[in-house]
This record gives C-alpha cells, sequence and structure tokens, in this order.
C-alpha cells in the first residue's frame, strides 16, 4: 500500500487551521477529504491543493446535523473502502453569552459545535476506521477545556472539557482495534478566527502575545505540523494524549 492509498477525513476544512491541516496531510500523500458548509470556498480549495499535486475532494455538510455527518461519512468511507485518519478540526466559540442569559438554543448550538460533532463524526467513521492502516482520530480542545474560558465563553469552554473527555473515552474504546485518538489543543494561533477583533481592536490582539512564553502567535502550520506527526506512524505508540500548541501560554506567565 502506498500513502496515496491511505483517506484523512478534516471537518471545518476550507479555512484557518484546517485547511492547513488538510494542505500537510496532502503532502504527506493521503488523499484528503475536506468538509465544510461553504461549497464554493470547498471547490476553490480543492483546486488549489489539486494545484500542488494532492489529490482531494470536498464534501459539504454541517456537522451539527447528525444524519448529514453519518450519511456523509458513510459515504466516504464506502468511495475509499477505509478511513485512515479522522480529523475532528470543526468547531468554534460561537459567540458569548454569560450563563444568567444564555439561551437554551445558544448553549444547544455550540455543544453541537464542537462536541456532538465529534461524536457523530467519529461513530460514523469507526467501521471504516478499522479497515485502516495505523488509524487514528485527532480532535480538538482547548485551553479553555481547563479554564472555563473569559468571560461570555463558559459554554465554549465546558463543550471543549468535554471533547477532553471524549478523546480519552474513544482511545479506551478503540485500543482493542489498534485505532490511536489523541487531541491538540491549540493557543492563540493568527487565523481568520481572530479577524474581528484583529481590525477593530489591534492593540487587544498585540497583547495577547504578552501572556504566550515564546512571546509571539501560533502559525496554522504548526498546528498542522503536530497534527501530522499524530497521524504517523511515529506516534504510533500513542494514544489518549493531549497536545499542548501555545508557545507556553497554558502556565500563563
Amino acid at each position: 500500500m502506498t500513502a496515496k492509498d491511505k483517506v484523512a477525513i478534516i471537518t471545518g476544512a476550507t479555512g484557518g487551521i484546517g485547511f492547513e491541516v488538510a494542505k500537510r496531510l496532502g503532502k504527506d500523500g493521503y488523499t484528503v477529504v475536506l468538509n465544510g458548509i461553504e461549497d464554493e470556498m470547498g471547490a476553490k480549495r480543492v483546486e488549489e491543493l489539486a494545484a500542488e499535486g494532492i489529490t482531494a475532494e470536498y464534501y459539504g455538510f454541517d456537522v451539527t446535523n447528525e444524519e448529514a455527518v453519518t450519511s456523509n461519512i458513510t459515504a466516504i468511507g464506502e468511495k475509499y473502502g477505509r478511513i485512515d485518519v479522522l480529523v475532528n478540526n470543526a468547531g468554534g466559540l460561537g459567540g458569548r453569552q454569560r450563563f444568567e442569559e444564555m439561551t437554551t438554543e445558544f448553549y444547544r448550538f455550540v455543544m453541537a459545535l464542537n462536541l456532538d460533532s465529534v461524536f457523530y463524526a467519529s461513530r460514523a467513521a469507526i467501521p471504516f476506521l478499522k479497515k485502516g492502516d495505523n488509524a487514528s482520530i485527532i480532535n480538538y480542545t482547548s485551553n479553555a477545556g481547563w479554564n472555563a474560558g473569559g468571560p461570555g465563553a463558559g459554554i465554549y469552554g465546558t463543550s471543549k472539557a468535554g471533547v477532553h473527555a471524549i478523546t480519552r473515552a474513544l482511545a479506551k474504546d478503540l485500543a482493542e482495534y489498534g485505532i490511536r485518538v489523541n487531541a491538540v489543543s491549540p493557543g492563540t494561533i493568527d487565523t481568520p478566527f481572530h479577524a474581528q477583533i484583529k481590525e477593530t481592536k489591534p492593540e487587544v490582539f498585540a497583547s495577547w502575545k504578552n501572556n504566550i512564553m515564546l512571546g509571539r502567535l501560533g502559525q496554522p502550520e504548526e498546528v498542522a505540523a503536530v497534527v501530522s506527526f499524530l497521524a504517523s506512524k511515529d506516534a504510533s505508540f500513542i494514544t489518549a494524549e493531549t497536545v499542548q500548541i501555545g508557545g507556553g501560554q497554558a502556565l500563563g506567565i
């Protein structure tokens, strides 16, 4: 089997960290399947990857929609006969609401975006991961999963704490099949995720590096490099771990 025969699915992969992960895994030799909800951007990203010699395709579906996730991941698995890597990259803050005024709708949306999506995608992928080579799932948690997030981000922190726990639970559940499950915890990464505050409050954005030991923000490529390692055979004895990618931010200074 060549690396080209191996298949990686990356959710939320039409921009930011997700696209860099898709690009890196593509350069590692995987056929990469990008997911997103912006179909035009998805098509454009596939073209960009093809121009770099990467075999890629795009599946548009909402990771909070159980039926859509299940049907699409199953279709991908059946098409290729296997899934080797599932990267549950999709997620987000969803906005800010403090608990007193938090609507149930907002609560459920944030939990669905960050935690339910991991469950739906992982469950659907497991039968095909069992057919994979050095198969693994890679999830995304956050410092907010430990410190509960900033003002208004409490439910985001709660959802990411859930991702930390489900990563370990999945690792326990799937170890007998040789399927590894790990997570990465990116710190403050310079992506469009922070575009609004970067434009409206540049002084606040610039100050963030003061809380990072290495004195700078991370780059998406630096997260992609760790995901690439966790997916590789170099990480074949690593499971149930969460890797902090934050330049020491988690410890505070």
